[in-house]
């Protein structure tokens, strides 16, 4: 029961409530930074890489040196929709691998359109 008369005595003392404002805002503007410091620290890089590897992947040419998830290093050796056919070592194994299994691109290219000429 002492509870019940202390909640109604916070309610009915203006002086304890204190303003409604202040109490909003103290509760919404720390959840707000947190917020932005979460997409600034955790969304924004993942979203980036995540651009980036799909980039890559629908950039693989023939004859590209590529790394699977498993560690599977090979040559591509051809390119359908959402497989790509990989050459294995030099007993020429094929694996036939799904495009998001390829984690890595080993294999650099001179873009036309990345590349400057300084004057």
């Amino acid at each position: 029961m002492d509870i019940l008369r202390l909640m109604a005595a916070t309610a009915a003392d203006p002086a304890m409530q204190g303003n409604g404002l202040t109490s909003i805002l103290f509760t919404v503007v720390p959840l707000a930074l947190m917020l932005v410091v979460f997409y600034f620290l955790l969304i924004r890089p993942e979203k980036k890489r995540a651009k980036k590897d799909k980039e890559m992947r629908e950039n693989l040419q023939v004859a590209d040196e590529v790394v699977t998830i498993g560690g599977i290093i090979g040559r591509v050796l051809s390119i359908q929709e959402e497989t790509v056919v990989v050459e294995t070592g030099s007993d020429r194994n094929r694996i036939r691998v799904l495009k998001t299994a390829i984690a890595e691109n080993r294999t650099a290219h001179d873009d036309v359109e990345k590349v400057t000429i300084k004057k």
